[in-house]
């Protein structure tokens, strides 16, 4: 029997509920096209909510707090074990297309980095070198967001090569020229737009294996929908701000909630307690947390335009397996890396805040003739259970140190759940916010390193999570119950000793 092929596709930051099949406001044919010919799992968490630790364990299969890369700015340690070593031992060819991030942007003596800054600003380097890296033995990538500095790599030729010689008009400083504070209206021209490049590259890859016969394992890793909120023309204007529904905090639903809740809705916080200078709580920023009611639309309309604009590309490379006639035995799993706040709560972007907003995904999975077609599932998945799995569907051994679980046979539709609890990690260097949540199918429990305070929410009756029962003497008897499912769940291992040298 012919070894399935894997298409990983993955966005970035991805709020889980903005799939048109199932949010009439926002538009993605090609995703729902998903949706009817596969599989969506409407439980699947992330292991962290920020992007270098879940993206870590995407190739690893461990939680951050094993692999070691356990916040923003550290670095996946080029020794640790990762799932596309073992797919090239199994046969397969392996390749990752568009964003990484395992890596820190700052390199030290300690820590070289080929996504430092020195590496991604040399263009010629990036011409030659298209791997081995992490397991994958093909690279294409580029760094950062929309118009964010410092965009390199193999976008950066590839822009050259299609004639764009003025690409850093589109970027801001140091390498650009574009002012860093314009919002929603991105100049650069969709031909040139990073969805373009990671479509065109992902489906040359595909024509190579094709011709080649070879079994393969690609990873297809979109930038968007992760602010900046930008979007080429038309999409920056295809939706009407005020024909959307924007989400808003409900008054005094922080007053049970741990104090950084709360903090978060004044116009001018202070975090020094929480030792995180400059940074405040990763992603909250006093002088961004708080929108206009007309900017609040705008950015939810160009968060929605960047959605669908991605959606396009997706389904261009969903055209190519058809095309070459291997989307029949091909494995496609679309998901993010974590999700997103756009007024979620009162909140923006992401941080210590372990809503659903943020932890749970988009998760849709197809295999035609394998994977029940246009069903939904509620089986809790995570993030980290993508490499057994993978593993599993190619008939290749799983390594033990793998802390993820196969979810094929829950896939198949054979089995009804493979895990009964997912969790999730969050630790900021030097943070006093530094939580892990156990949440099963009606319950979820936060609980903070040296804090008495905590959440817990009961899915089933409050799903907004609105009402933290934490302090509930109704709710004593099953805190400590889930207290001690949590023991059991929980890691032994902390977070490595490695220094936070960049805010990635």
């Amino acid at each position: 029997m012919k070894k399935p092929n894997i298409l990983l596709i993955t966005s970035d930051q991805q709020h889980w509920n903005t799939i048109g099949a199932f949010q009439p406001e926002i538009s993605t044919p090609n995703l729902d096209r998903l949706v009817h010919e596969g599989t969506t799992f409407t439980r699947a968490y992330c292991p962290n909510p920020t992007c270098t630790p879940t993206r870590a364990s995407i190739i690893t299969g461990q939680y951050p707090s094993q692999h070691g890369a356990w916040t923003l700015g550290t670095k996946l340690l080029e020794d640790r074990h990762t799932v596309g070593e073992d797919f090239q031992a199994g046969g397969y060819r392996t390749a990752l297309i568009g964003k990484a991030h395992f890596q820190q942007l700052g390199a030290t003596e300690d820590y070289p980095s080929l996504e430092s800054y020195e590496y991604l600003k040399d263009h010629e380097f990036w011409r030659t070198f298209h791997g081995p890296f992490y397991g994958f033995e093909h690279i294409e990538l580029t760094r950062n967001h929309t118009n964010e500095f410092l965009v390199g790599q193999h976008y950066v030729n590839w822009l050259e090569d299609k004639g764009c010689a003025n690409w850093r008009d589109y970027f801001t400083s140091p390498t650009g020229t574009m002012d860093p504070n314009h919002l929603f209206s991105w100049d650069i021209p969709e031909e040139y737009h990073y969805d373009t490049w990671i479509a065109e590259r992902t489906n040359a890859m595909l024509e190579q294996y094709k011709n080649d016969d070879e079994p393969f394992f690609l990873w297809s890793s979109f930038f968007d929908p992760h602010p900046p909120y930008l979007a080429s023309a038309p999409w920056d204007t295809m939706y009407d701000p005020d024909q959307l529904t924007i989400p808003v905090v409900t008054p005094g639903e922080h007053d049970k909630n741990p104090p950084h809740f709360g903090m978060t809705q004044l116009e001018s916080p202070d975090f020094s307690a929480w030792r995180e200078s400059g940074l405040a709580i990763h992603g909250y920023h006093s002088h961004t947390t708080h929108y206009s009611e007309d900017e609040s639309k705008k950015l939810v309309a160009v968060y929605y335009g960047m959605i669908s604009l991605m959606d396009k590309y997706i389904g261009k490379i969903l055209d190519k397996l058809d095309e070459l006639g291997i989307a029949d035995n091909t494995i496609v799993v679309f998901t993010t890396d974590h999700g997103h706040f756009f007024g979620q709560h009162g909140l923006q972007f992401k941080g210590g805040f372990h809503y659903e907003d943020l932890i749970k995904l988009p998760f849709l999975v197809r295999y035609p003739g394998h994977v029940p077609a246009g069903e939904t599932n509620g089986a809790i998945q995570s993030l980290v259970d993508l490499a057994p799995t993978f593993l599993n569907f190619a008939g290749l051994p799983v390594p033990h140190i793998m802390s993820g679980i196969d979810q094929s046979q829950v896939w198949l539709g054979k089995q009804s759940q493979a895990r009964n609890h997912a969790l999730v990690e969050f630790r900021h260097e030097a943070a006093t916010i530094h939580q892990k949540t156990y949440v099963e199918a009606r319950y979820k429990l936060t609980v903070y390193y040296n804090q008495t305070y905590g959440e817990l929410f009961d899915l089933e009756t409050d799903p907004g999570e609105l009402d933290n029962k934490w302090d509930d003497p109704a709710y004593r008897v099953l805190k400590m119950e889930l207290l001690l499912k949590y023991a059991w769940a929980g890691l032994g291992a902390e977070p490595m000793p490695m220094p936070r040298v960049s805010g990635a």
